[in-house]
């Protein structure tokens, strides 16, 4: 099911925003623009096989998808919404002055956006869960006005319950029954029902990313993000089954997702492999998963522990768990990964509803240089600089011939031009 290679088997397969969707896209964004709500009733008739009366999902509709909710599942939410805002209220960052004398003062005030817009997927599985990781650190920051998207279900015309249920305890009250690369452009350019965004974030389909990539310059977006991942790095004390329990969890996520073991141990691989054999015919996405586990999934062996970290380091990947003996030490060692998952108690569905750390992360490869989403996300940092006569008439000598290295003379006497008399 999986194919177990040699480290210098294993190469990145690419998911690429080939030239044909992203015209496909453009056409989409155009018309949004041209046509606004018109041409969101139009795609999602055309995408969702719905018949949009109203785009903005009434609040009533909201309190009756909460009202309407397992109170087991409330208190699940209500846990997990307050470990997120408990874990990102660290993050909020503070503005500060220093007193540089001569009068002079320096500094950076911490603004948080007017606006953003939480795209929220909802096609073949609702996903409360990135309401809470969107939502939170936003409030958290101070963000104005709060809008989330998200396609219809065919049967209600309106989101997934689940996503209204939560748009409604974390009361945000601005949902649209829009998805697609349609309600990015929405968010970028505005339109009669839905307000432009200062910045979008959230995860979606290649329409959505490619979307996200030719609005940005227009409007911020997170990031880039595409198919889910999972890296389990495991010794010869790590249990089979419960590895293989881990990598179906990635896999039934996306038909494109990985799901990859590395490990020095030849024997726990075949394990495992014997381990989702059994497994795959038990889940109910089990076309999903096994799709994902032959196109992308592979059990790694290689030569050592240090070497197994090295793989790890060189995918980067989006979630890894370390199931390992002595995970603390191996932990030192790891410096590209998304989210890291320390030992055998803490599974990656942890980190996707419940612990608090966010679950909108790097994919790709691009943990080697992105973070988790976070409350930093939903700020904007402004210099300020207060300059005094004194130290001016110091260093205006000094800027001046800077500025003339540059050949900018208006620069120089910008500077020159208060001390002339």
């Amino acid at each position: 099911m999986i194919r177990l290679i040699a480290p210098d088997q294993w190469e990145r397969k690419p998911v690429s925003l080939d030239s044909a969707l992203e015209q496909r896209v453009v056409k989409v964004i155009k018309d949004v623009i041209a046509n606004g709500d018109s041409a969101l009733r139009d795609y999602t008739s055309r995408f969702d096989s719905v018949d949009l009366k109203s785009i903005k999902v009434p609040e009533h509709a909201l309190q009756t998808a909460w009202e309407r909710s397992e109170p087991a599942w409330q208190r699940a939410c209500e846990n997990a919404a307050e470990n997120i805002r408990r874990f990102h209220q660290r993050q909020l960052p503070e503005s500060w002055y220093l007193d540089d004398g001569d009068d002079v003062r320096l500094g950076q005030r911490v603004i948080p956006l007017d606006s953003a817009g939480l795209y929220v997927p909802g096609g073949t599985a609702a996903y409360p869960s990135s309401v809470l990781m969107t939502a939170i650190p936003a409030q958290i920051a101070g963000v104005g006005h709060l809008s989330i998207a998200s396609p219809p279900d065919p049967s209600t015309a309106l989101p997934r319950q689940e996503i209204l249920a939560a748009a409604h305890m974390l009361n945000v009250s601005h949902v649209y029954s829009v998805g697609g690369a349609q309600a990015i452009a929405a968010f970028a350019f505005g339109t009669e029902s839905i307000a432009r965004v200062d910045k979008i974030v959230g995860p979606g389909s290649t329409y959505v990313t490619a979307a996200k990539k030719l609005v940005f310059g227009h409007v911020n977006i997170d990031s880039l993000a595409g198919p889910s991942e999972l890296v389990v790095l495991a010794d010869s004390a790590a249990n089979p089954k419960w590895i293989a329990y881990d990598l179906m969890a990635q896999a039934e996520h996306d038909p494109m997702a990985s799901a990859i073991l590395v490990t020095a141990d030849r024997s726990i691989a075949h394990a495992v492999c014997q381990e989702l054999e059994q497994l795959l015919p038990q889940i109910n996405r089990h076309k999903i998963a096994g799709q994902s586990l032959r196109d992308y999934g592979a059990a790694i062996i290689t030569a050592s522990l240090d070497q197994a970290i090295q793989m790890v380091n060189t995918i980067a990947p989006e979630h890894l768990e370390l199931m390992v003996s002595n995970p603390w030490d191996v932990l030192e060692k790891v410096r590209h990964a998304g989210a890291v998952f320390i030992g055998r108690w803490s599974p990656e569905p942890v980190g996707d509803y419940y612990a608090g750390p966010n679950h909108v992360l790097p994919t790709g490869g691009a943990a080697k240089f992105s973070s988790a989403l976070g409350v930093d996300d939903f700020v904007r940092k402004q210099s300020v600089i207060g300059y005094s006569e004194r130290r001016l008439g110091h260093v205006a000598d000094e800027i001046a011939l800077m500025a003339h290295s540059e050949g900018l003379d208006a620069h120089a006497r910008s500077v020159k031009i208060r001390f002339s008399g």
